[in-house]
């Protein structure tokens, strides 16, 4: 995880506005004032482990290093429930079709369930370009060498969109199935996409990701018979995994399925918008 391989140490991230004009941000200009505090006050979440070899006893000790993030993703979720907003983190490996996913929600629902969408990406404002075509506020972060989004990111970009008689922000996050798993934005659920194409052991491969997902959208049916796709296996892995988590199967580039999909939003609707009517 991020925690281990070090690109939690994100350097330069980039917001791109609609207009075309960008800001560039340091992952620590927001609170710079709790550096040093972080470096004693921070939550200790330790995995003890111990080893017998040549009567030597090896103890590994592992800190959460995720503190700050954990502080500015509730800072996050109070301001997404103050404009009553549902926000959807949306994970996946690189071209699962989350943007294609979302482009559907985009062109279907129109007007009835108006969505905003930040996108990660490590580089390009493509994604954001695409989904303004399709008719949404977007905002693009670029996040260099990082392969996850974090939470001051999406603090830094959300400023940027105009949320008036928005019901939905979804977060498109960098297409990743490790890194993103250990970082909350603030979000009410998180979505994960699988893609027929990627191999039914991959919720077995990448658990953890499909552990703390509430929706796992399969993605990509129209040619599961084309790749050989073994539709029981998969959601069996999937199950086993991920118990809690709601299963969909889609199809972003036909349609189908995206009603069930669209359906279970409208179940979550009304307790995140009713803020809205007060």
């Amino acid at each position: 995880m991020c925690t281990n391989c070090g690109c939690s140490d994100v350097g330069e991230f980039t917001v791109h506005s609609k207009n075309g004009e960008h800001e560039h941000h340091h992952s620590h200009d927001l609170v710079n004032h709790d550096r040093d505090s972080d470096r004693h006050h921070h939550h200790h979440e330790a995995t003890v482990s111990t080893a017998h070899h040549d009567n030597h006893r090896h103890i590994e000790i592992a800190q959460s290093i995720l503190s700050k993030n954990e502080r500015l993703a509730e800072r996050n979720r109070g301001f997404f429930m103050a404009k009553g907003l549902l926000v959807l983190n949306v994970l996946s490996s690189p071209g699962s079709g989350k943007t294609a996913f979302i482009e559907r929600m985009l062109e279907d629902l129109g007007k009835s369930i108006p969505t905003a969408v930040i996108v990660g990406d490590l580089a390009t404002d493509n994604d954001a370009q695409r989904l303004r075509r399709a008719g949404a506020e977007a905002i693009q972060i670029t996040t260099g060498d990082a392969c996850h989004l974090e939470a001051e990111m999406v603090s830094r970009a959300v400023q940027k969109l105009d949320l008036d008689g928005i019901k939905v922000l979804a977060i498109e996050n960098v297409g990743n199935l490790v890194c993103p798993a250990a970082y909350d934005l603030g979000e009410d659920l998180r979505v994960v996409l699988f893609s027929v194409t990627e191999g039914e052991d991959k919720p077995l491969k990448y658990h953890t990701m499909f552990k703390i997902a509430d929706v796992v959208i399969v993605n990509k049916i129209d040619i599961a018979a084309a790749v050989g796709f073994d539709r029981e296996t998969a959601l069996r892995n999937i199950q086993q995994v991920a118990p809690q988590a709601q299963i969909l199967e889609v199809s972003a580039r036909t349609g189908e399925g995206m009603e069930a999909w669209y359906d279970f939003l409208r179940t979550r609707l009304p307790l995140f918008n009713a803020s809205k009517f007060f």
